[in-house]
């Protein structure tokens, strides 16, 4: 028998449960792939993680904890990646305008300068943090007007992306899709990794954003929802690189 919120759902809802219910197979089969199965040889490797900064993850309005927790494990790739030759870290970031188009829609957040918009001190505490290349960008898209697609295609060696970072669904998924596309429309051979451990979503309940006239976000549908999107489109999602 239906539960109550089954029962008064609307028919889309109901009707998408086994969808939902698929996804989350999906996600919980994903394998856990050895770090020399996607970055070899490491010199055509190059990993892209966004939007990792003190904005996101330890202050400002913007700041969530689920984000912050996806520093660890990021910062385990990095070491383990540089160690086994791996010499192209890219760091797509906030740094906004203070008038910045966007806060049209997300309150002020990593403005240009700001210790918002720094690098979080666990990436800067690597003592290869100086060889690690940042672009600075004014909006949710990494591959828009911040030089990134200028490096890309100076460095047609790369065939392979590793991606991390967050939002799952704002500019990790702009930036996964960026990758994949652009290798689509030029006839590349190039494989965008993701793996699930080193991404994620803020979270809004509807209750919380009703109450402050903002718009409600739900880390675990859209989370989800997002990394389905990006494996549909191309991007080789995985639990985790090990």
């Amino acid at each position: 028998m239906l539960n109550t919120m089954e029962a008064t759902a609307p028919a889309w809802v109901r009707n998408g449960l086994p969808f939902l219910s698929y996804v989350e197979g999906w996600l919980n089969a994903l394998p856990r792939v050895p770090l020399d199965s996607v970055a070899s040889p490491p010199e055509h490797t190059a990993i892209a993680c966004v939007d990792v900064v003190n904005g996101f993850c330890h202050e400002g309005p913007l700041a969530s904890p689920r984000v912050a927790a996806i520093i660890p494990p990021i910062v385990r790739l990095f070491e383990r990646a540089w160690t086994s030759g791996v010499r192209h870290i890219l760091l797509p970031q906030d740094a906004h305008d203070p008038s910045a188009v966007e806060f049209a829609h997300y309150p002020p957040h990593c403005i240009r300068g700001s210790s918002e918009a720094a690098t979080v001190p666990e990436f800067r505490a690597l003592p290869f943090f100086d060889r690690l290349v940042v672009f600075e960008k004014n909006s949710i898209h990494a591959g828009l007007h911040t030089g990134l697609q200028e490096w890309i295609e100076s460095h047609p060696e790369i065939s392979t992306y590793l991606v991390v970072g967050d939002c799952t669904d704002l500019c990790t998924y702009q930036l996964a899709m960026h990758l994949r596309l652009d290798a689509n429309a030029r006839q590349l051979a190039r494989r965008v990794v993701l793996p699930v451990d080193a991404v994620d979503t803020y979270d809004l309940p509807v209750a919380t954003a009703e109450s402050i006239g903002a718009v409600p976000h739900d880390a675990e549908v859209l989370h989800r929802i997002f990394l389905y999107s990006m494996h549909l489109n191309g991007v080789e999602v995985v639990a985790s690189i090990v």
